[in-house]
């Protein structure tokens, strides 16, 4: 069973700052915790990490099947699942980007999407998104932002790590 969800931004970000080619030892560990089940994903952020590219994009497809949870499909309470994103989604309309022309620096679908999931299966969120804090507004939040307002635990890359007891 999976230990954290993980939004696009968890390993992106880490991605472009720690390159595989140098951070290697590291990224063979993260590898790792992927292959053995213990990070999870939607089918909407599985197809976001799709475009990670080298090691790690590969381990990802290889593993797309362990860590994607799809609705319809194996034991995990999907159906709790979509009541809950759709709540969330009535509930944060007015900062959600697509409801709302597309504003910047506020939350998408996919977002509240991994928030739902997280919030379903009572895990961790991995996300390299940082809180709305110059601009404490209702109308611009990011997926720490709402983390908080939904009782969820939004941990960054490094935080990951650290639990994970990885190390260079």
């Amino acid at each position: 069973m999976a230990d954290y969800c993980l939004d696009t931004s968890g390993l992106s970000n880490p991605l472009e700052n720690l390159p595989e080619d140098i951070f290697g030892s590291l990224w063979r560990q993260v590898e790792a915790v992927i292959r053995s089940g213990r990070i999870c994903c939607n089918t909407e952020i599985l197809e976001e990490l799709g475009f990670i590219q080298g090691r790690m994009g590969a381990c990802i497809e290889e593993c797309k099947d362990l860590i994607c949870l799809e609705i319809g499909t194996g034991d995990w309470p999907w159906q709790d699942y979509l009541a809950i994103a759709e709540q969330l989604r009535t509930k944060h309309q007015a900062v959600i980007s697509e409801y709302n022309g597309n504003r910047k620096r506020t939350v998408g679908l996919n977002d509240i999407s991994i928030i739902a999931l997280a919030m379903t299966l009572d895990l961790p969120l991995i996300s390299m998104e940082k809180a709305n804090t110059l601009q404490k507004s209702r109308e611009k939040m990011r997926i720490p932002d709402i983390c908080v307002l939904e009782g969820v635990t939004h941990i960054t890359f490094n935080d990951f790590l650290r639990l994970e007891g990885i190390s260079l």
